[in-house]
């Protein structure tokens, strides 16, 4: 019904792709940082926002709270192609000023639906990026206490072009989300 959250690749993150990957190359080739242990962590922002409970129960909130419109705009579709393919079946028999004002109603109601949609769409998105940007908040914080519980010295999010599953947190962070209790607003 719904899509699930995608984050497009945008100039923000690969601002800051750009900047981890300078980071943590300049780290890396201090010999200060060789001659020690350098902790590093990755995480999964798709397979997180996919997967941790709080996403999943923003996703069956918007699922609950724009159901009933979407299903309201389908059957009008439903009804507008209907009545369409009558008048496309019966306009050679109608009269001319009958014809005129039926296809002026098709049209009309062709107008109304996609302003609809379009609305709907608008409300549906603003809805989805508050909700996201509620779960990315908790995530971040989260994420924030393992770097600081486990000593970290770099946590990379998305986009990552290549992480092991030896610095992967992700499961970290999905089991810390989802035993984290919802804040209350």
């Amino acid at each position: 019904m719904m899509t699930s959250f995608i984050r497009p690749l945008t100039a923000r993150t690969l601002l800051a792709l750009t900047t981890s990957v300078v980071a943590a190359a300049a780290l890396l080739a201090s010999p200060a940082v060789l001659a020690q242990e350098f902790k590093i962590g990755y995480v999964n922002s798709d397979r997180m926002l996919r997967d941790a409970a709080p996403a999943k129960a923003a996703q069956a909130k918007l699922e609950v709270e724009f159901g009933k419109r979407e299903k309201e705009l389908n059957d009008a579709a439903a009804r507008l192609k209907t009545a369409a393919d009558k008048f496309e079946k019966e306009q050679v028999t109608l009269a001319e000023s009958e014809r005129g004002r039926r296809q002026r109603d098709l049209v009309e109601q062709e107008r109304d639906l996609q302003r609809k949609r379009r609305e709907f769409q608008e409300d549906l998105n603003q809805r989805k990026n508050e909700e996201l940007s509620a779960v990315v908040e908790r995530a971040n914080r989260v994420i924030k206490q393992i770097f600081d519980s486990e000593k970290y010295d770099l946590i990379l999010q998305d986009p990552v072009v290549f992480a092991g599953p030896r610095v992967d947190i992700t499961d970290k962070v999905i089991k810390a989300l989802n035993a984290a209790p919802a804040p209350t607003k």
